[in-house]
């Protein structure tokens, strides 16, 4: 029990998740100061503009729509265990696809991204139930994130214009991944305290 508190309270000091709050500016904050949100969302923005074309749009808005998706589940109240593990993750594999460049498939990094921004949007919708003005909290989930994706997206434009630019991006995309394993291994105890649980 000594562990699984320790793990909260650890997980809840790295990654700024406030519980609670009221309306829009609580909804808005949740993205932009949670640290591995921020950098998930970031990466998508980014990684859109690698790939250029209609992925610059389309590829955050699948992400916000699924997120929106993953938020109205947690809303409802669904149990999905080990929802920040899922969110380390996808810290670690949208950094790996902007170190890469481009060379991920499409296709198979849209669903990644899918699949993720339910994860992230779950993270946000079980707060709705403890928050004010339910509505405005998730309208500015929503705004914060489509800012964090266009901060992305003119971060990976602008970086494209130089070669060297584009490169030191790379780097950087190869330090989101770090940041995400170095998050998804401070989560390792928990899983192995909930696998005992369950058996």
């Amino acid at each position: 029990m000594k562990l699984i508190v320790n793990i909260i309270f650890l997980s809840s000091f790295l990654f700024a998740h406030k519980i609670g709050g009221s309306g829009f500016l609580a909804g808005f904050e949740h993205p932009v100061l949670g640290f591995d949100h921020f950098l998930a969302m970031l990466s998508v923005g980014i990684w859109s503009a690698q790939i250029g074309g209609r992925a610059i749009w389309f590829v955050p808005a699948t992400f916000v729509g699924f997120m929106v998706i993953g938020g109205i589940v947690g809303m409802y109240g669904v149990e999905i265990p080990l929802i920040e593990v899922g969110i380390a993750i996808s810290v670690l594999l949208l950094g790996i696809a902007v170190a890469s460049d481009n060379f991920i498939n499409v296709k198979v990094g849209l669903a990644f991204v899918a699949f993720f921004g339910s994860f992230h949007g779950y993270a946000h919708g079980v707060e709705m139930p403890l928050v004010k003005n339910a509505s405005l909290y998730a309208l500015g989930f929503v705004l914060g994130t489509s800012f964090i994706h266009i901060l992305g997206v003119f971060i990976g434009i602008f970086a494209q214009k130089r070669e060297k630019s584009a490169q030191f991006l790379r780097y950087i995309g190869a330090g989101i991944a770090g940041i995400g394993l170095h998050i998804f291994i401070t989560f390792i105890p928990l899983i192995g305290v909930m696998i005992k649980m369950k058996g």
